[in-house]
């Protein structure tokens, strides 16, 4: 139903890539930009942008949306409602954030199933385990680097691929506690350490 809202291909097979962001610089957008046309060539894949903000980027994900008009969608705006409807939808959340002190998307990706993509900084690096490791909720790169985000994406998108693998990635994110009588337990624990 997202596909088709969004004027995509409906295409269950193939897996959605989202972000719902601020198109600002330290959102990581300028690793996307460099590698994402050799994602879409070499990958059965599809991204979906919402957001708005600096003009260089808008305007690359309006081109690269008429680029690959099967593969890509676009939307320069926001709309809260659409929003939801795309963590709801998507099969893999891109956040490949410089910096990101807390983050909200990522766990909001998570409650909806959503596996999450991320830079390992700051609240990311807290919230999201790599699922290589055991109990991971989604794919992480370190590097502010486009190779280590391809690298993450690639990983994602092969494991995406393997439905029960899939899955248990999705169940281990929306299962996941990352609320603040978890993060205070944690908290006391430290204290109680310490003194």
């Amino acid at each position: 139903a997202l596909q088709e809202e969004v004027g995509l291909p409906v295409k269950a097979d193939t897996p959605l890539m989202a972000m719902v962001t601020r198109l600002a610089g330290h959102k990581g957008l300028d690793l996307l930009c460099y590698c994402i046309r050799r994602l879409l060539w070499e990958e059965d894949c599809q991204l979906l942008i919402l957001g708005n903000g600096e003009e260089k980027f808008e305007q690359f994900f309006r081109q690269l949306a008429d680029e690959f008009p099967d593969r890509v969608s676009t939307k320069i705006m926001f709309r809260l409602d659409l929003a939801a409807r795309i963590y709801a939808g998507a099969d893999i959340y891109l956040m490949p954030s410089k910096s990101e002190p807390c983050g909200l998307s990522q766990m909001i990706a998570l409650r909806y199933g959503t596996v999450p993509i991320v830079r390992a900084t700051g609240g990311l690096a807290d919230t999201i385990a790599d699922a290589g490791e055991k109990d991971g909720v989604g794919y992480t790169f370190k590097s502010y680097n486009a190779h280590d985000m391809f690298g993450a994406i690639s990983r994602a998108l092969g494991a995406y691929e393997q439905k029960k693998v899939w899955r248990e990635i999705i169940r281990n994110g929306m299962e996941s506690d990352l609320t603040w009588e978890s993060s205070a337990k944690e908290y006391i624990k430290l204290y109680n350490e310490l003194t």
